[in-house]
């Protein structure tokens, strides 16, 4: 067998890499005039095709996956091991030897492969990279959750070939090599051997049974070995066709018309916790049997598209194939690439299963907002605790008259980014930083989304899905990246729907970051800010944030104005020249009951929108930020750095001007002569 086609997969995912080095897209661009000066908060996407182990940065000073630490609710896994006759377990064969060109490591014995895999999912280890389901876990749930007895099975052999279980789904039924019709349940014959074997059945002495099987989930490789690998279903060779020569070599599967057969005959891997040796989700899977969390993940391939719901963002969604080399490197067994290392959980997500609770946010509502004014605080990164001070996420809820969420019904057949059915609960805003599970996201920032209260519901409209988040995603347009390269160097490029079109969603603060500083929701009447980002000494991440509501400011006396340094020479470029902005208006009393718990402490600011001009020629000046936030009775610096062009008139002006958002007709303005 051809040793370099079996590698063709992985050989592709490099032509992608470095194609992507090539063309990806640069989201820095420069404003003003004199040297561009660095922004705050600069937008860097990385792609998951480019990452690698060394993208991963630990939690400071924790180690979840640490054995030792005992979660607050135990959970009990069964691990049972099986294998079919003619399809002996991956990890047991001779590394690089499958088609598949696995495993990746010096094969175990067959005897040892249950332990293997239970400790390859559970115990730190230099194969895992010291990354486990339960580490996954306990970081989520800051140790309310975590995997405390694992008990291993096996290994069994089951009575028929894969291909009897793997060909009973999505059509393939009747595309056996001998004929007869596939309809075998896997875990049916699994646990018969299983309790034949030990002589009793065991199963309701676990939370969750996993069972781990020789071979392939579908889901992992049908792409990958099938329009990747292959130009045409007509090209498929025999040795990836049906060992039955009279049979199509091409098999029909879940998102697309065809695949090789030997990847189309391999099991889908389901939440019933049956998981092939290449799968990386198995912590998605807990998702669904642990907490019941439905999925949110869209189908991407078939029209119309649809745009995905929370993408990267959320292990309920593709966040789940976060992990080193990305969603087309889930072949790989054992599986360290992509789906390694899932995305963590979105604060719907984290409420829903008790790992954060309401005391931990800012909850605010849209009415409250119109009579409280406007609320500023601080959030601080979700991989780790909030600091002292900020909040893990803000939520504002869509209350008021109904309908609560007053989005204008948008046709999903037409607009394939619609989120289709208008009826979302309230909005979440929280930070993510790549450390700790989070280093597999694209980005640092902040995400904003819109949630249901109810878990469950179609979005409406053609090739409906399950959405319950919906991440506001602050480059709506084509991200225009290439998916793959088919092996004739045709470019595909990724569809709208795919889930790495929300890669650069985030939020960040200040001007020239390359996203959005703000999000306006004319119809649902609010605003939300980023005004600022802040890293403390172990380097974790908090922003400050602000929402304010387009019907009413509240009953503060809102005013601004400018102080000036006196007149300065300028003789670097981005020479800094300091203001003093002050917020003149004055608290008001305001009813606690306003907001679903007391948020007077954060209603005592204002945001500002800051402008800078230049009266002279050849110079220029540059801001870093376009907003502030002054508390009342208080000040802030706001730096503006000046530059000039050779030949530049001997002195200009500086003017800079303040703004405002709560009532625009509170302005101010402040000048500062310059000179060479």
């Amino acid at each position: 067998m051809n040793r370099q086609k079996n590698r063709l997969p992985m050989i592709l995912s490099f032509v992608c890499i470095a194609f992507l080095l090539l063309s990806s897209t640069t989201y820095n661009r420069e404003e003003g005039g004199g040297e561009s000066l660095a922004p705050i908060d600069s937008q860097q996407v990385q792609d998951q095709d480019l990452m690698t182990w060394y993208d991963y940065h630990p939690i400071p000073g924790k180690n979840w996956a640490d054995p030792s630490l005992k979660p607050e609710r135990g959970f009990r896994l069964a691990v049972v091991a099986i294998d079919f006759p003619g399809q002996p377990f991956v990890i047991s064969l001779p590394r690089g030897s499958d088609p598949f060109g696995n495993p990746q490591i010096d094969p175990i014995t067959r005897e040892k492969v249950p332990q293997f895999y239970a400790d390859f999912f559970m115990t730190p280890s230099e194969v895992n990279h010291g990354q486990t389901i339960n580490g996954y876990w306990m970081e989520q749930s800051r140790g309310k959750f975590g995997i405390t007895e694992v008990e291993v099975y096996g290994p069994y052999r089951m009575p028929k070939p894969i291909w009897a279980y793997g060909l009973n789904e999505y059509g393939q039924n009747d595309q056996t090599p001998d004929g007869s019709r596939a309809n075998s349940r896997m875990e049916r014959d699994c646990d018969s051997i299983w309790i034949a074997g030990i002589g009793e059945d065991v199963r309701k002495n676990y939370d969750a049974i996993l069972r781990v099987y020789a071979s392939y989930d579908e889901t992992g490789v049908w792409q990958e070995f099938g329009e990747m690998k292959f130009n045409t279903r007509d090209d498929i060779t025999p040795e990836w066709g049906n060992p039955n020569p009279d049979m199509p070599r091409w098999i029909t599967t879940r998102y697309v018309e065809w695949t090789s057969w030997l990847a189309g005959s391999q099991q889908w891997g389901l939440s019933s916790m049956r998981q092939g040796e290449n799968s990386g989700t198995i912590t998605h899977e807990l998702g669904h049997f642990a907490f019941r969390l439905p999925d949110l993940n869209n189908n991407p391939y078939v029209k119309p598209y649809r745009r995905v719901a929370a993408g990267p963002w959320d292990m309920m969604d593709r966040g789940c194939f976060n992990g080193p080399g990305g969603p087309h490197m889930r072949w790989v067994v054992p599986p360290t690439q992509g789906a390694a290392m899932p995305a963590g959980l979105m604060v719907r997500n984290r409420l829903e299963n008790g790992f954060i609770t309401e005391s931990q946010l800012l909850r605010l509502n849209r009415d409250g907002l119109a009579q409280s004014g406007l609320a500023v605080a601080e959030v601080t990164a979700r991989a780790v605790d909030p600091l002292p001070g900020t909040f893990a996420g803000i939520t504002v809820r869509l209350d008021g008259t109904e309908p609560g969420d007053r989005s204008p019904p948008d046709d999903p057949a037409i607009n394939p980014l619609s989120p289709g059915i208008p009826n979302y609960n309230f909005y979440s805003l929280e930070v993510v930083q790549r450390i700790g599970y989070d280093s597999f996201t694209p980005d640092n920032g902040i995400l904003i989304a819109k949630n249901k209260d109810s878990l469950r519901g179609r979005n409406g409209g053609p090739n409906a899905f399950n959405s319950y988040i919906w991440v506001i995603d602050a480059h709506p347009e084509d991200i225009n990246m290439v998916d793959y390269i088919k092996p004739n160097g045709e470019k595909v490029m990724r569809t709208i729907a795919d889930y790495r079109q929300l890669n650069d969603a985030l939020f960040h603060a200040g001007l020239n970051s390359g996203s959005q500083f703000e999000w306006e929701d004319t119809p649902n009447r609010l605003h939300f800010y980023v005004i600022g980002v802040e890293k403390n000494k172990e380097g974790i991440l908090s922003y400050t944030l602000a929402v304010r509501s387009l019907d009413g400011s509240g009953q503060q006396e809102r005013g601004a104005a400018l102080d000036a340094q006196s007149n300065q020479r300028i003789r670097e470029p981005n020479t800094p020249v300091t203001f003093t902005l002050n917020n003149t208006g004055t608290a008001a009393e305001t009813d606690p009951a306003l907001h679903p718990a007391d948020a007077r402490a954060y209603l005592n600011s204002d945001v500002y929108r800051l402008s800078v001009s230049v009266e002279g020629e050849g110079w220029s000046a540059q801001l870093l930020n376009g907003l502030a936030v002054v508390e009342f009775g208080g000040s802030q610096p706001v730096t503006v750095y000046v530059s000039q062009e050779d030949g530049s008139a001997s002195s200009a002006t500086v003017i800079l001007r303040a703004t405002s958002e709560s009532d625009p007709s509170k302005t101010a303005a402040a000048s500062v002569k310059i000179s060479r």
